[in-house]
């Protein structure tokens, strides 16, 4: 089973938030409301907000938010 992963990266690469999901349907709410908590000066910056799957846990690069949703 797959685990979503939404994540906000600063222009350095660093996340600064992470989320882990085991439904597609929360984790593009959770990506949609960190996409809108970027500010115009964030995205100008270089800061993102991204969506991607991995197959665990230990494919998540830093220790997330699990929702058991």
């Amino acid at each position: 089973m797959a685990i979503w992963v939404v994540e906000q990266i600063d222009p350095s690469g660093i996340v600064s938030a992470c989320i882990a999901c085991k439904t597609e349907t929360r984790a593009q709410e959770c990506h949609q409301s960190y996409e809108a908590n970027l500010s115009k000066e964030q995205k100008d910056a270089g800061w993102i907000a991204r969506i991607r799957t991995v197959d665990s846990m230990d494919d998540v690069p830093v220790t997330p938010l699990k929702l058991s949703y």
